[in-house]
């Protein structure tokens, strides 16, 4: 059976992020890919020019015609601008309960640009925290919705998770894409204990949309199945390859996009 994985997120017009990449994800994994947007962008690989949020009225009607039609095997929590459209959505999750809740917190572009309100992170905490299966912030993300300085290290990174899981997340990882050392270190916090996940930082520009494919990947994994670290990771893995491959892709002139298909584009120059 083929699961079915719904991405809620804003769109990305260069295809790199959002839920263009979502998408590209949900596919390269066997997934069936839907989306309820949330947010129009202007945006490319060299930043984001204008931001156009989606009523949460209809953001929300877009979630229920889905759930209406769909049995949904897992959703995928990206871009939510502002407070009001966090509300709408967790509203809707709250009635349809689906098994499998990833929030992925955008509150920053890999351009640096913002993507969220002051007022999105206590909405997020308050009423998307105790819906989500895990929350997946990078380290910019991490202190601002901890209100701790970023972290530095590991085991700063095992506190700061501990302490969005005193928040009422369920399950965090704290994504250490944004480090300066050699490998690439995430730190999956739960109750059962803090597990690491490690690979070799991947020399390229090629890093738009890198959250977003991670967190979908994730979704995937569990829509199919998958524990928990096992599908944390099964994305890790997946995402390392679609790093290590991006340079075979030419687009932009900034940060381009990971290489979402590097698998099944393998004889493809």
């Amino acid at each position: 059976m083929i699961a079915n994985v719904l991405s809620i997120a804003g769109s990305d017009p260069s295809g790199g992020a959002g839920v263009q990449a979502d998408l590209k994800t949900f596919s390269a994994l066997g997934c069936y890919g839907m989306a309820a947007l949330t947010a129009l962008t202007a945006q490319n690989t060299r930043g984001v020019s204008a931001v156009v949020v989606l009523e949460p009225a209809f953001v929300a009607a877009e979630i229920d015609a889905v759930f209406e039609d769909i049995a949904v095997d897992a959703v995928k929590i990206g871009m939510l601008a502002n407070a009001a459209t966090v509300r709408a959505v967790a509203a809707r999750l709250q009635h349809w309960r689906p098994a499998h809740v990833v929030l992925d917190p955008v509150l920053v572009a890999t351009s640096g640009d913002s993507l969220g309100a002051d007022d999105v992170v206590a909405a997020m905490v308050e009423h998307l925290f105790p819906l989500a299966s895990l929350v997946t912030p990078n380290l910019p993300e991490t202190a601002r919705l901890a209100g701790v300085v970023e972290p530095a290290g590991l085991d700063e990174m095992k506190a700061a998770g501990a302490r969005l899981r005193a928040l009422g997340a369920h399950a965090v990882l704290v994504k250490g894409g944004h480090g300066q050392t050699s490998m690439a270190t995430d730190v999956l916090s739960t109750a059962q204990g803090d597990h690491i996940f490690s690979a070799p930082r991947i020399d390229t520009r090629n890093t738009h949309g890198t959250g977003c494919s991670l967190s979908s990947a994730i979704a995937a994994r569990l829509a199919q199945g998958a524990g928990l670290r096992e599908a944390v990771g099964d994305a890790k893995a997946w995402l390392t390859d679609a790093l290590r491959t991006a340079d075979a892709l030419r687009v932009g002139h900034g940060h381009g996009p990971v290489h979402h298909f590097h698998a099944l584009w393998a004889n493809r120059a």
